[in-house]
């Protein structure tokens, strides 16, 4: 283990609390101190029968969840500055930014699963049994249960058993077709993209075919290509690696099993009891109502973008421009700054759901909102560049700006693709 000194300008130590609290413009750009080598596949796995790429995305597309336990590792090589948060060897997800990290994860194939990220000193985990979940910090001792009001519940048990006795109501129009699904996604990539077969290969001892989605060689993108390697037999995802423009060495994200099991986990495994010595939190989750479900938008409309949002370009080379944000309260961890988001609305679900936003960036004695502890209009100015049209983030894998007039730019592209456009 590689110990690392902290920069004057970024605190020690973060109360618990807060080291789950980084707002998001800031933690987008917080990276591990270390790089693993990527995981490794044995070439081969020869005898699988001939597939065409639409035919593996059909088969993708209809398999049915199967109960698996198994351990991934998941690296992320973005680019981005080195800078320590919490313990050394401690489980972090602020971690998944940067270097490599391990995590376990079992679930039933239903309704049951448990997810735990793996340091070596401590774990985080998050676990779902139907419409309950918890999330659990061993470092800190801390659960947060989120759960829906009993007449919810009511409401949830009532669904479950009519979809288990197949007594649903028929959707408008139908559901397409695994084929249908396929034909769409294949439609969509291949007007940007080439979408071909790679070697067959073998990943956490399992056959498994490969996908290989690569942007058109005239694409001013940071992606290379994508690459996903499914299983022959389940047709369950066992690894996915985003090759960037910028290094051929290796894949700047990648997350796939070293081992798995297709067989039903313990029942202990799946169970949750918070520990004697944890707090908890209860966070009541609505369900929607029949009404709010009316008011879904259609998938026509769902592509209609939000007052403040715009997309320039097509494919691999889009970039999202947003106007009106609060990027100044944003960075210093306003909640209250969420609102200025498209589309956003004023509270988060329930009143225990808005608490809990609320302790995450409390108010001081002042009533001014920020988090403890941490400068993160410092971090902010850390993490980016200052260019002479605002503030910039570069990684291996995407770009954002952040105009001086407020506007924010984002995309697969180079830095150089958004200082144009601003």
């Amino acid at each position: 283990m590689t110990e690392t000194t902290e920069p004057s300008s970024t605190p020690r130590s973060l109360s618990p609390r807060v080291r789950w609290a980084v707002p998001a413009v800031a933690a987008v750009a917080v990276a591990g101190a270390f790089v693993a080598p990527p995981l490794l596949a044995s070439a081969g796995a020869e005898g699988l029968p001939d597939v065409t790429p639409a035919e593996l995305i059909s088969s993708v597309a209809a398999a049915q969840p199967v109960p698996m336990s198994g351990t991934l590792v998941y690296t992320a090589r973005l680019g981005l500055p080195e800078i320590p948060f919490g313990e050394v060897g401690g489980a972090d997800p602020i971690a998944l930014l940067g270097g490599s990290s391990t995590l376990r994860v079992w679930t039933d194939g239903t309704e049951r699963s448990r997810v735990s990220l793996l340091g070596s000193v401590s774990e985080y985990s998050v676990v779902r049994d139907g419409a309950e979940a918890w999330t659990y910090s061993s470092a800190d001792e801390e659960v947060v249960h989120y759960a829906l009001s009993a007449e919810d519940q009511a409401r949830y048990d009532a669904l479950a058993e009519q979809a288990r006795a197949g007594t649903l109501p028929e959707v408008a129009g139908g559901l397409p077709t695994p084929d249908e699904v396929a034909g769409h996604v294949l439609a969509q990539a291949e007007q940007f993209s080439s979408v071909t077969l790679d070697a067959e290969l073998t990943v956490a001892g399992r056959d498994a075919y490969q996908l290989v989605v690569t942007p058109k060689a005239d694409a001013e993108t940071l992606i290379a290509r994508t690459v996903v390697a499914v299983d022959a037999e389940t047709s369950t995802p066992l690894r996915v690696q985003v090759w960037s423009t910028q290094d051929a060495d290796a894949p700047a994200l990648e997350i796939g099993f070293t081992d798995v099991a297709f067989e039903a986990p313990d029942d202990a495994v799946l169970a949750f009891s918070a520990p004697a010595d944890a707090s908890v939190e209860d966070v009541e989750v609505p369900l929607p109502s029949a009404a709010d479900l009316a008011q879904v938008p259609s998938a026509k409309d769902a592509q209609e973008l939000p007052p403040g949002v715009t997309v320039t370009g097509t494919g691999w080379e889009s970039v999202t421009e947003i106007t009106g944000l609060d990027v100044a309260n944003l960075v210093a961890g306003d909640p209250a700054a969420l609102t200025s988001v498209p589309g956003a609305g004023k509270t988060f679900g329930s009143e225990s759901a808005q608490d809990l936003i609320e302790e995450f960036a409390p108010t001081d004695e002042n009533g001014q909102h920020g988090v403890p502890d941490l400068d993160t209009s410092a971090l902010y100015d850390q993490l980016t560049t200052e260019v002479p049209e605002g503030r910039l983030l570069s990684s291996s894998l995407l770009s954002v700006l952040v105009t001086t007039d407020g506007r924010v730019l984002a995309g697969a592209v180079p830095a150089d693709t958004l200082r144009g456009m601003a």
